[in-house]
């Protein structure tokens, strides 16, 4: 299933069938009508910013699996079997092709409650770099845009303020969301940042074995071998936002931070 912010194409292999339908609630409720009856081993979608959220669970509540996919990894697909051509049609088409040959794992889905979490982790976020780029700015400033700058960052503070209040409020209302920080929580050098974040974007915590959660963050180094050559372990991939709270130069932060306290 390929998508875009007004429609949502489909290709089904190995029929060839292709169809679109709106992306909309009612679009999305005649998607799932029409595959349900196929049950399909698998749908796969790119990651696109959010768009394919609504389709995804719905796909979720009535137990068609889906793989919510790197666009990079299809990308390199594409190439590799000589598919220069782009229309959202032939992304669909080649959606399928690397769901039939790669086979990736069904996604975790998130309810909406971990959703509305989401958001608010990921506006955090936004807000903590909008942050430190004011900040960086006001060294190289002076006279009145210095101000301007300064008034900023006290407005972005008061913001982010907010935000983290609303994240306690609703890890409160949450008696699972709660056990669940709590739990985090106790591991040293772990806090309401890192414990949220883990949660909202590492649902598969808990489920999976060590290695292969270290796989999905993108944290194990990967080989690099051709021969008697020993190439260089490497990380990269995976999900950013996790690995960006767990880097020892955002812990130490935290750590001074807290001090300061």
């Amino acid at each position: 299933m390929d998508v875009a912010k007004d429609h949502l194409d489909i290709f089904i292999r190995p029929r060839a069938e292709l169809f679109q339908v709106p992306n909309t609630e009612a679009g999305i409720a005649e998607l799932v009508q029409r595959l349900e009856p196929l049950h399909p081993t698998l749908i796969v979608v790119e990651a696109t910013g959010g768009l394919e959220t609504p389709a995804a669970v719905a796909f979720s509540r009535v137990q068609l699996p889906v793989a919510i996919v790197n666009p990079r990894q299809v990308r390199d697909f594409a190439k590799a079997t000589g598919k220069r051509a782009k229309t959202d049609a032939l992304d669909a088409a080649v959606l399928a092709h690397f769901a039939e040959a790669i086979q990736p794992n069904v996604s975790t889905i998130l309810d909406e409650e971990t959703q509305r979490m989401e958001e608010l982790v990921v506006r955090r976020r936004q807000i903590v770099e909008m942050l430190t780029a004011e900040k960086n700015r006001l060294g190289t400033v002076r006279g009145a845009t210095r101000q301007d700058i300064e008034d900023h960052i006290e407005w972005l503070e008061k913001r982010l303020a907010d935000f983290e209040a609303k994240l306690q409020q609703a890890i409160e209302q949450s008696p699972l969301w709660l056990k669940q920080v709590k739990l985090l929580k106790s591991v040293p050098g772990v806090g309401a940042v890192t414990s949220t974040t883990l949660l909202v974007n590492l649902p598969e915590l808990g489920s999976l074995s060590h290695k292969q959660i270290s796989s999905l963050v993108g944290v194990a180094p990967l080989n690099h071998d051709s021969g008697k050559h020993r190439g260089k372990r490497v990380i990269w991939s995976g999900r950013a936002q996790v690995r960006a709270v767990l880097s020892p130069r955002n812990a130490q932060r935290r750590g001074r931070r807290r001090d300061r306290a």
